[in-house]
């Protein structure tokens, strides 16, 4: 079984690609990172070092690895030979990668069984965007796309922090991973993962790890940022920082069992858990490496906006939710694009086109007016 990878990076080696190489697949790394992938073609094993509970040291090996973007044709040979591609480049990069896939998927045999494809990403239903840009550089002569090739969309948590210098290849991560798929796609054909879980409804789970871990990870970020705390576990271990973070996941999880009809003593074991998981003192992270990013996080589907917008339209005030938002507008780290960005918008638009631009809600959005006072508080502070 061969299996072409996208995204070489921490999360692709340590996650992703670490779960398929245990699955028995031969795994083909793609990457446009020249060094990095130089790097894998001639190393033959790197190391995964699991830390937290149970920790361990998982060797990786019998991969290869290839620049997506000198050696396209090769990569393109590969994904037409192969039985699985996935992805974990991020959401706004599917665009560059699917016109590969297109080509990959449109050189296969007829004799092969179709292509499974998988964005894993962190975003609801990535791989219904690589789809869509798969369509959009298809070449009909080739055939009938849906023939070729199967979609699932999946839910992946595990957390990945910056590596510490010189430690090359090799890979730290916490120990607890999540990687779920539907498996409604594969009509019974679905791939053997053994460290991943099939489900036949994926939508609450997507939205279960978005609104409890991506919320709640963002919100110890902002408010340790707020706090002039470093790591994540440092802010978690403020008693402040973490009742105002476990305060957002109240309001999530309310809105996960009423609007999924999850058990809401199991949301509440799930929610315990990811706090525990933020508190682990053996991942390096910081809250401006998971704060990166303000513009994307502050998104309408994302994991501050959407929930708080449901929980408004549901006549239910948001507050622990809007508490993160205004620490969101607060993150001024100056190596990060989006926030100096956010920044400039904040500064140069009066607040109302402000909030639609950041935000993309429409005026007569019942939490329009919350986001607005935010906006102005901070504009005010300026």
């Amino acid at each position: 079984m061969k299996a072409v990878h996208f995204g070489a990076g921490n999360i692709g080696r340590g996650f992703v690609g670490l779960l398929l190489h245990e699955a028995g697949y031969e795994v083909v790394f793609a990457d446009v990172a020249d060094a990095l992938i130089s790097q894998l073609a001639s190393t033959p094993s790197y190391e995964v070092h699991e830390v937290g509970e149970n920790a361990a040291v998982k060797t990786v090996s019998g991969f290869r690895a290839l620049n997506s973007g000198t050696e396209e044709a090769a990569v393109v040979a590969e994904i037409a030979t192969a039985d699985l591609v996935t992805t974990a480049v991020g959401p706004h990069i599917l665009k560059f990668v699917a016109p590969v896939i297109a080509r990959g998927i449109a050189g296969r045999s007829p004799s092969l069984a179709p292509l499974q494809v998988m964005a894993c990403e962190n975003a609801i239903n990535a791989t219904d965007l690589l789809r869509s840009e798969v369509e959009a550089a298809w070449d009909g002569a080739a055939g009938d796309l849906s023939s070729a090739a199967v979609f699932a969309n999946t839910a992946v948590d595990r957390i990945v922090p910056n590596q510490a210098p010189g430690q090359g290849l090799d890979v730290t991560v916490e120990t607890f991973y999540e990687w779920v798929i539907d498996r409604t796609p594969f009509a019974g054909e679905a791939p053997v993962i053994p460290g991943a879980t099939f489900v036949e409804e994926l939508g609450p789970y997507i939205e279960r790890k978005l609104f409890t871990v991506n919320t709640g990870h963002a919100s110890a970020a902002y408010f340790g940022y707020g706090a002039g705390l470093e790591k994540i576990s440092d802010a978690m271990a403020d008693a402040s920082v973490a009742a105002r973070v476990r305060a957002v996941l109240e309001e999530t999880k309310h809105l996960l069992v009423a609007k999924h009809g999850f058990v809401e003593a199991e949301q509440e074991a799930y929610v315990q858990k990811i706090l525990s998981r933020f508190t682990n003192p053996y991942l390096p992270d910081t809250v401006n490496r998971v704060g990166r990013a303000p513009l994307r996080k502050l998104g309408r589907h994302e994991r501050f906006i959407g929930p708080a917008a449901e929980l408004a339209e549901r006549g239910v005030t948001p507050v622990a939710l809007l508490d993160a938002m205004s620490a969101a507008l607060r993150f001024d780290d100056g190596a990060d694009d989006e926030a100096v960005e956010l920044a400039r918008m904040l500064s140069e638009m009066d607040a109302a086109e402000a909030v639609e631009r950041i935000t993309d809600l429409p005026p007569s959005h019942p939490l329009f007016p919350q986001v607005l006072k935010l906006i102005e508080e901070r504009k005010a502070e300026a």
